[in-house]
Order: structure tokens, then sequence, then C-alpha cells
């Protein structure tokens, strides 16, 4: 989920968005920019790199907030997180933002990994029974993580639903060694 470094940053980016009524579109730009950072090596390669000067770092990321359309506000935030050498926190930052966001508005995101892609169906269903669970409107952020082998693994604010083959077999594993 998050860190303290990324709610941080979050929480005073979503004041300034509140703030411009520009919630909502930095909510979106910031689904494009982590589809842009996850799918790029090279782009967080560059952050990353300790010889990469901070003009250089300011340069790329002016070109990928120009090409993405990023709102200011958003775009300024990642110069700072650049200027302070934490860029690699902006997934962090990412994942609570949507949380703060969503929580401000009465609802809860909910993380879900799976091991392979679901069809969308599944997530219909997951939602309405995680809403019905809690009471809230549901956010899903979906992942996919195929170390866990099979199943799904669902975090609902500090609540974990594990139901992975990994998981299972480790509890296996741990009862057949116990004495």
């Amino acid at each position: 989920m998050s860190s303290a470094i990324g709610r941080r940053y979050a929480r005073a980016l979503l004041e300034l968005a509140d703030e411009q009524g520009q919630t909502a579109k930095v909510r979106r730009d910031f689904d494009g920019l982590l589809e842009t950072w996850n799918e790029s090596r090279e782009l967080r390669d560059v952050f990353e790199n300790p010889a990469m000067t901070a003009e250089m770092r300011a340069s790329v990321l002016d070109a990928v907030s120009k090409r993405l359309g990023l709102a200011p506000i958003l775009a300024n935030t990642l110069r700072l997180l650049s200027d302070r050498r934490r860029l690699r926190h902006v997934p962090e930052v990412a994942a609570a933002f949507a949380a703060l966001a969503e929580e401000a508005t009465g609802g809860v995101v909910a993380e879900v990994i799976t091991a392979t892609p679901m069809p969308e169906s599944y997530y219909v269903q997951l939602s309405k029974t995680l809403e019905a669970a809690t009471g809230k409107k549901i956010t899903l952020q979906k992942k996919q993580d195929p170390t866990l082998i099979a199943g799904v693994v669902t975090r609902v604010g500090d609540t974990v639903f594990d139901g992975s083959l990994r998981t299972r077999l480790e509890e296996l594993k741990a009862q057949m060694l116990a004495p």
C-alpha cells in the first residue's frame, strides 16, 4: 500500500487539489502516470541513476508531464519529489492519494492482487461483496503477482483477506514441520 512518505506527499497534494477543484483530474493523471511508470523501466532508471543531474531529471519530468497532460499541481509535486530524490516513491504517493481522495468522499480503496488476469465480472462481484461487508463505496486497485501461484489477496484498509495458494502452501509446510 503506501508508506509514511507517500501519505505525507499525498495529503499535501490532496489539499491543493481540493482547493483548486482538481482532485478528479489529479487522480486520473496519476493513473496515466503510473501506467507509464510501471511500463517503462528506462523511465524509472533515469530517476534512480545517481549520475543524472537535477536538470536532467527536471527535463525528463517536464517532457513526461507535457506528453501525459498532467495537472500542473501534479507536475509540481513530481518536481518536488525529484528535487528531494524521492521519485521512487511515486507509486506510494499515487496509492495514498487515491485512498485519501476516496476516503474524503466516504469510500474505500481495496487493493486486489491476483496471480493471473481475472474476468471483469469477478471484479464487479468482488466489489459488491466488499461494499456489502463494509457499508462503503469500494474502488478496486487491481494488481497482478504471479508469485501467488493462484488465488487472490485483497486488502481493505488494514484488513487482508489472503486466499492465495502460496500462503496455503506455506501454512501446510509449517504444519508438516511442526513437532
